[in-house]
């Protein structure tokens, strides 16, 4: 939940005040991932007269946004005589954006957390460390003494203790690979790390377990192999040329340097020293070897290219990235089918081709249920898309919330197809529950919108949504791809029924279709802007539903509490006489989903005794349907496009992200970064 940067130059002139600006646009692309306290860590001045080993690391922490952060440093700066002009020819800065877990936002709670007076060992971190109150207790006892609430202190205190140590012993050659290697063998929980030390200067480490980390590449002097690994000698070994390494939680915060990366696996180590990288494999089972710290092993890996533009991550002509993101679903739909689905001549049939699940069809058709896993949006994703996967496999389909079925220790066998669905491909409940799949032997099925994630790497198939990048913390595009995506799962399944196949070839063909009718429906954007205004003072809104759209009532009512910060409720028509009848007066607004299906009568019926008891009515309908929704103008309506029922979902909920976007502004809160939330979810 946190977001974490570091840039090293080597052998690159670059001034104080340009390794801030790096940190801080560093910080600035991931603060979608935590936005309540910041901070940094650069080097103080190098003197002639003194040791560098002994100069000690700078620290700048802060309550509040990124902006808070760098008004706070420049101040510090102009009352001190650090001279931003000065230049350095090698340097290792660290940063980090914080997602509040342990301790109230505060400069202490803040990261970089240290070691102690001197800031010997720095780290920033991303992530839970569940066994800190042991941790804590061992090196209290020890004679450290802590002063934040986070758990993440306990990891440079460590890190001195396990340094003091192995120099008290007299292994006094100990390397900052050995004592980062040291302290995660005592480590437990979810952490991407990155380790600065005055005692290595110029040297960072990082290492990771469960949440993403990444190293960015940029060499100035030639262009190299995307290819080469890291024993090539050619590549990143000593050979002196200049470069510039990055270390970041995702890529929106390197892309606009390099489009070299490599992502880190769990239970890597990497250190950055001298202009090379090195890469260590942790192994739980070496600790000391006759009283030293062991030697560890080290693995080859290949630099991969991000298939990203800078373009992606700004916000262009939009005031906000959730606006953007929202008028982007044209084209994130069209790429996320482009060629996916083929329609042939009059005599072919029109099918799915979805590369990743192709070896594993047959399976899949053989599974005894599928079960969908995800969490807060994807979870509504994929309840959108059960009723059409059960209608076309014919085989059971049950949802699960990641984080009750931990709790439950839900049953899930062999037999079942277990997939996984989240944007990020990193959220820790739904990994979590992965593992849990794995261990019971279920096929595991990855839908998620970043290549190389976790979720990626450790399904043994899956899709890509290709959404595009999407920084707003409320999904918009990712949740319409998502839904696509499954759609398309479901036409890929059914594939070999005979029965269905008139009613897959009007899917195929909806989905051709499908960018046309979301650009008819952003049409909508200043009816929504002007019902906003009508509801701008409102403290509650409830959203009806059922079939394909209990889903869209479900994720409306979401995007409009978590950004608008107001109290909305999707709730299940079929269920509205038993409880939430007992809400509707006159005086509290709520939006009915009514357009064309199987379930529009009953929505209806709905709408008619919601009137009898004086509702103030918001109902959506399809196109020419006002009078049947709404005789006599006795209510508000929303008309939108018509397509096949299993796709009106990706429709439907256009509105009612546009809704909560314009009641947010409106409101005055900051619609990309809501209270309380970020991004991506990697603690539990």
């Amino acid at each position: 939940m946190c977001g974490i940067f570091a840039y090293l130059n080597y052998r690159v002139n670059r001034e104080r005040r340009y390794i801030l600006e790096v940190l801080f646009n560093g910080l600035r692309r991931l603060e979608y991932r935590g936005y309540d306290s910041a901070g940094i860590s650069i080097d103080s001045s190098v003197s002639r007269d003194v040791d560098i080993l002994f100069s000690t690391p700078l620290v700048f922490r802060q309550e509040g946004n990124i902006e808070s952060l760098v008004k706070s440093v420049y101040e510090e700066v102009a009352e001190t005589d650090l001279n931003l002009e000065e230049s350095f020819s090698v340097h290792a800065g660290i940063a980090h954006t914080r997602w509040a877990t342990h301790g109230e936002p505060s400069p202490r709670n803040s990261h970089p957390q240290t070691s102690g007076l001197g800031n010997e060992f720095l780290v920033v971190h991303n992530g839970v460390i569940t066994n800190y109150e042991v941790l804590k207790e061992t090196l209290v006892r020890h004679g450290f003494t802590f002063e934040s609430e986070t758990d993440t202190e306990v990891i440079p205190k460590l890190a001195k203790f396990v340094f003091d140590k192995a120099n008290e012993e007299g292994d006094q050659t100990v390397t900052f690979s050995q004592v980062v290697l040291e302290v995660m063998r005592h480590l437990e929980g979810a952490y991407a790390l990155i380790f600065k030390s005055r005692h290595y200067p110029n040297e960072l480490i990082a290492c990771k377990r469960g949440s993403p980390l990444l190293l960015g590449v940029k060499e100035l002097t030639e262009d190299f192999s995307v290819e080469a690994s890291f024993h090539d000698a050619k590549f990143l070994s000593k050979d002196g040329k200049p470069k510039e390494l990055f270390l970041s939680s995702d890529a929106n915060a390197v892309v606009e340097h390099t489009k070299q990366v490599l992502v880190i696996e769990d239970g890597e180590v990497v250190h950055l020293k001298d202009g090379c990288v090195s890469i260590l494999k942790f192994d739980n089972s070496k600790g000391k070897h006759d009283g030293a710290l062991s030697r560890p092993s080290s693995v080859q890996r290949a630099l991969s290219i991000l298939e990203m533009e800078v373009e992606q991550i700004n916000k262009g002509s939009y005031e906000h990235y959730m606006q953007k993101e929202i008028h982007e679903q044209p084209e994130s739909l069209t790429t996320t089918m482009r060629g996916r689905l083929i329609r042939g001549g009059s005599s072919k049939s029109k099918t799915v081709l979805l590369g990743g699940l192709k070896a594993h069809l047959k399976t899949i058709r053989r599974s005894r249920r599928i079960v969908f896993i995800g969490c807060g949006t994807s979870y509504n994703a994929a309840l959108a898309a059960r009723p059409i996967l059960e209608e076309l496999s014919g085989i059971p389909v049950t949802m699960e919330v990641a984080s009750d079925l931990l709790d439950r220790q839900g049953p899930i066998y062999r037999e079942d197809t277990a997939v996984f669905v989240s944007q990020s491909g990193e959220t820790a409940d739904t990994l979590l529950a992965l593992e849990y799949a794995l261990e019971n032997d279920a096929l595991c099925v990855g839908i998620t919108n970043t290549v190389g994630s976790a979720i990626a790497r450790n399904t043994h198939c899956g899709v890509h949504i290709n959404a595009g990048c999407e920084i707003g913390v409320a999904s918009t595009k990712a949740y319409t791809s998502q839904i696509v995506v499954m759609a398309m799962l479901a036409l890929a399944i059914g594939d070999d029924t005979s029965s269905s196949v008139g009613r897959r070839e009007s899917i195929i063909d909806g989905l051709f279709d499908l960018p046309n009718k979301v650009r008819e429906v952003l049409r909508l954007d200043q009816e929504m802007k002007d019902l906003a205004k009508l509801l701008i003072a409102e403290q509650s809104l409830l959203v009806f539903g059922r079939g394909y759209n209990y889903a869209t009532a479900l994720e409306g009512a979401l995007k409009v509490k978590e950004v608008s910060l107001m109290h909305s409720e999707g709730i299940l028509a079929g269920e509205m006489k038993h409880g939430p009848l007992a809400l509707v007066d006159e005086n509290l607004p709520i939006v009915v989903i009514a357009t064309r299906d199987a379930c529009f009568s009953k929505q209806q019926s709905v709408i008619q005794q919601l009137h009898a008891r004086k509702g103030r009515l918001i109902v959506m309908c399809s196109k020419g349907d006002s009078a049947a929704v709404c005789s006599g103008g006795s209510c508000r309506v929303i008309e939108v496009p018509q397509v096949e029922d299993c796709l009106q979902p990706v429709i439907n909920v256009i509105p009612l992200q546009l809704l909560a976007y314009h009641l947010t502004v409106l409101r005055g809160y900051n619609v990309d970064q809501p209270r309380n939330l970020a991004k991506s979810v990697t603690t539990q």
